[in-house]
């Protein structure tokens, strides 16, 4: 089954150019004009990812993105902004609630594409079959992207989630803030920013016994973290 990605983009040329390449790739695409109709297509097509535009009639496409994070079924969704606003503080506002990715336009098709297979192969669109990764009482269904602790399934804001996945990753090795930042964030790395640790502390809270004496998640002084199983 092919992935299906929804595009929700007021600018019909643009909107049906990326449809285009993207359908090229084989993935199962629709367009959606306005961030309402974006957001009924989300709940009702439940799509692997989604490429939304924020200067949307009616309801902008921050609403949009804060209703898909809100949502029950849909809060794990990859959502990659695009964007003709550069303001920092916009990046800012949609990295806050949670967007995978920030892509300023005009962009390149190609990176465009690129950026699309690498987040459907983070966020599990792509890991059918692949076994569950367990560390103390965790277990992490990659396919279903749930994590359950001691039997009990936790919740996890998006982000945090594939933080959680970078680490898994690295089977034990270290990863620096910096490499975190640029793989789950997308951040180049020059930035100096205290997001991994707010969501490393969000890991620690609902994934350790003892959040102040953590066992899996552990930091390495100077450099970054590494996950103990």
């Amino acid at each position: 089954m092919s992935a299906r990605i929804l595009v929700v983009e007021d600018n019909a040329d643009l909107a049906q150019g990326i449809a285009y390449n993207l359908k090229l790739e084989g993935y199962e695409v629709r367009i959606a004009p306005d961030g309402r109709e974006g957001l009924d297509d989300v709940a009702r097509w439940e799509p692997h990812l989604v490429l939304l535009d924020l200067m949307l009639p009616g309801m902008d496409g921050f609403a949009v993105l804060r209703g898909i994070r809100e949502g029950e079924h849909s809060s794990r969704i990859p959502v990659i902004i695009l964007s003709a606003r550069a303001e920092e503080a916009d990046k800012v506002r949609g990295f806050k609630l949670d967007a995978d990715q920030y892509v300023t336009k005009p962009f390149g098709v190609l990176e465009l594409l690129e950026r699309v297979a690498a987040l459907l192969r983070r966020s599990g669109a792509e890991a059918r079959g692949i076994d569950p990764v367990t560390f103390g009482t965790v277990r992490i269904d990659l396919a279903r992207r749930v994590v359950v602790k001691a039997g009990q399934e936790v919740s996890l804001a998006p982000k945090a989630y594939e933080l959680l996945l970078a680490l898994v990753r690295r089977q034990g090795a270290v990863a620096s803030r910096h490499e975190l930042l640029r793989e789950v964030w997308g951040y180049g790395a020059a930035v100096v920013s205290r997001t991994v640790d707010t969501h490393v502390a969000e890991l620690r809270r609902k994934l350790e016994d003892d959040p102040a004496d953590p066992r899996h998640i552990l930091t390495v002084w100077k450099i970054g973290y590494r996950l103990a199983s």
